[in-house]
């Protein structure tokens, strides 16, 4: 049992979330079933690296981690994941923010 990785150090929900609601993100390594996905066989992908997603939910696990559901478009499944498994498809200061329209004179 000494080869259990653990992130016990690390606390995210002393922060804000990192991704926010219909971010587009890529998963940054291949997520297969481990048993916790219903109806699918243990060991089938669910996501593969560099699949892009966009952020649907997001919850918490042992008081400790966001985990984040994201929606992904080609395979179609919705898969939890860490923050150190996604990371941003656009880089947030590259994203178009929308202005507002003109009011008119």
């Amino acid at each position: 049992m000494s080869n259990i990785v653990r992130d016990s150090d690390v606390v995210e929900l002393d922060a804000p979330p990192y991704f926010t609601f219909g971010d587009k993100v890529l998963a940054k390594r291949t997520v297969r079933n481990d048993g916790t996905y219903a109806g699918k066989e243990i060991g089938d992908v669910l996501c593969r690296k560099g699949e892009a997603g966009y952020i649907v939910s997001i919850g918490t696990f042992l008081q400790q981690f966001y985990i984040y559901a994201v929606e992904f478009t080609e395979s179609g499944n919705r898969v939890g994941m860490k923050r150190k498994e996604l990371e941003l498809a656009v880089p947030r200061d590259e994203q178009e923010i929308p202005l507002p329209a003109e009011l008119p004179a």
